[in-house]
């Protein structure tokens, strides 16, 4: 009651210069904020005090509760008229804000944190406190169940699932609350369904890049070598042509470097698609980083005389698999030759921790945004003359190293060459545990 006795005061004060009775609706401003901030009960039991203390003090007869004139009366009604009205629209503007809060949290729920189906729990307590009931279960879907207790969530034509109310009747908000809370749900029903239906054309797209730089790798790496051996088989099974032993040598070499570019070929892809089902898993023993080396030379064959060693002085270990290691030196060292024009050098150190084992080239040398992508299956660099590449060489090298506990990445300035740098773990042996 002390915005009563405030208000009184300032009747006291001001009675004297504005009439007595003009100044009962002050008491206007007694009422207003209770109804504002504390509803209609307080509001009326305030403008009946606000009443009270005008006819007490100010009307006569004063100091007592008798009501001589009936314009007294009518202050009355305007007063608690005011209380009526103002507290009405001031629960409103309450409501309205709890309301928008709640479904700004049912929405921040929706659209925020994972998918519809693993917040449903959240947001069934969320809809029970905007809808003022003490539980409520949502299922979304079409085949939501139905049935006594349950209300259909319906938007835009389409039934987005359902709630469980309990016996409790949906209130007035209730009413208000649904449509909107079902129509957050249809948004974030098809937020998930069209955001899994871009991940799925996302993966179809990128299959289709795969597939088709399979098949324009296939359709060179594939024909060429097949075209040389149809040819050169041909000729020699041609009983009218007359081929001098020089030129059936010839053919047959042909026929063999052809064979090892298919087998090549195809070794390389069965790898690759071991490792992309993580089926490579590396049988490891200790090995000695020369003994790689010289395994990967023997590979090679007659290209080796263009390689260039420098080998630490120092004997260096590594705990790999010896055929996938053996790969990825054969791998590097393969494109090197093919970029470079000279000699490719293999030079081996070592760190604290790994051993590293440089392929350096005299080629062109490899850009920098390039320099990660080249490392992708079917990922072609410019070669020199009509040398080409299935471009899976680089990606199988660096899957193996992986798969290895290594790292394989290039060091390169255009025009300068390239370095293509394998680290492998370095093995102490020897050491007492």
């Amino acid at each position: 009651m002390g915005v009563v006795a405030l208000v009184t005061g300032a009747i006291f004060v001001l009675r004297g210069l504005v009439p007595t009775l003009s100044l009962g609706v002050l008491y206007v401003f007694a009422v207003l904020p209770i109804a504002v901030v504390w509803g209609l009960g307080y509001a009326l039991v305030v403008s009946i005090a606000s009443m009270l203390a005008f006819n007490w003090f100010f009307l006569p007869p004063i100091h007592t509760f008798t009501l001589a004139d009936s314009e007294n009366w009518l202050a009355l009604l305007v007063y608690m008229a005011t209380a009526v009205v103002v507290s009405q629209l001031a629960a409103r503007s309450r409501r309205q804000a709890r309301e928008a809060s709640l479904l700004a949290e049912i929405a921040a729920t929706l659209l925020e944190h994972g998918t519809v189906g693993d917040e449903l729990q959240s947001i069934s307590a969320e809809a029970a406190r905007a809808l003022g009931v003490g539980d409520a279960q949502i299922e979304v879907g079409e085949d939501a169940p139905a049935g006594v207790g349950r209300i259909d969530l319906v938007a835009g034509g389409r039934r987005v699932g359902a709630i469980a109310l309990g016996e409790k009747p949906l209130s007035a908000a209730g009413r208000r609350l649904l449509p909107a809370l079902t129509s957050l749900l249809a948004v974030a029903i098809d937020r998930e369904r069209l955001s899994g239906e871009a991940l799925q054309a996302e993966a179809l797209r990128r299959g289709d890049v795969v597939k088709t730089a399979l098949l324009r790798a296939v359709s060179h790496d594939l024909r060429t070598p097949l075209m040389a051996i149809s040819t050169s088989a041909g000729a020699l099974a041609r009983p009218e042509l007359e081929i001098t032993e020089a030129d059936r040598a010839e053919l047959l070499a042909t026929i063999l470097d052809a064979s090892d570019r298919l087998e090549r070929l195809v070794g390389n892809l069965l790898d690759l698609s071991r490792l992309q089902a993580g089926a490579a898993e590396p049988l490891a023993e200790v090995w000695d980083v020369e003994e790689l080396v010289a395994n990967a030379l023997d590979e090679l064959g007659p290209a080796a005389g263009r390689i260039e060693l420098a080998l630490a002085v120092e004997e260096l270990s590594v705990s790999v698999d010896a055929t996938q290691i053996q790969r990825v030196l054969v791998n590097l060292l393969e494109n090197a030759l093919k970029y470079s024009g000279a000699e490719v050098r293999l030079q081996t150190t070592a760190t604290a921790s790994e051993v590293l084992i440089r392929v350096v080239d005299h080629g062109p040398g490899v850009p920098p945004a390039e320099r990660e992508s080249i490392f992708e299956p079917f990922q072609r660099g410019l070669q020199r003359g009509d040398q080409r590449g299935a471009g899976l060489g680089l990606a199988i090298a660096r899957g193996f190293a992986e798969a290895n506990g290594g790292r394989v990445w290039v060091e390169s300035r255009l025009d300068q060459g390239a370095t293509f740098v394998l680290a492998l773990p370095l093995a102490r042996v020897g050491v007492a545990a």
